[in-house]
């Protein structure tokens, strides 16, 4: 083979070489939505989401540990308790869904999060006429003032 042949073949080779590494790290790195029984089989990080359950969390201060217990919101007999290590995210017990991202510890027998995303309910929620007095509803005049009562 000439020496140019060699070049091309080398570099189709690091081509190929690079395609997999990227492709490899590229699904280790993705953490999937999955279902309780399906987080408590896999060993790869995943996403589980679900309600908080009532009265289930408990927030140790010493060591920085939130324990609870989520709800599949689909089927509320499906539960799943959860470990957190690190400080608990504000209106915790106010949230209306909880994504925890993380793996399952079968020796604990709990789901162990390393982040937690938490939506509570928004601030604007129930506020009369929020909704209804946007700024295309008004009218400005040339000093950016309303022109509406």
């Amino acid at each position: 083979m000439t020496s140019k042949k060699l070049f091309y073949l080398a570099g189709t080779m690091m081509l190929f070489i690079f395609a997999g590494f990227s492709y490899s790290t590229f699904t280790e790195a993705l953490t999937p939505y999955v279902d309780y029984e399906e987080a408590i089989k896999t060993p790869r990080n995943v996403q589980v989401a679900g309600g908080l359950l009532a009265g289930s969390s408990s927030y140790d201060d010493g060591k920085g540990n939130l324990h609870f217990t989520l709800v599949d919101t689909e089927d509320a007999s499906k539960t799943l308790k959860v470990r957190y290590s690190g400080l608990k995210p504000a209106n915790f017990e106010d949230a209306i869904s909880i994504v925890a991202i993380g793996r399952y510890d079968g020796e604990a027998g709990e789901f162990a999060a390393d982040d937690l995303l938490v939506k509570c309910p928004s601030k604007y929620q129930g506020i009369e006429g929020y909704e209804s007095d946007s700024y295309e509803s008004k009218s400005y005049g040339a000093e950016g003032t309303s022109q509406q009562g």
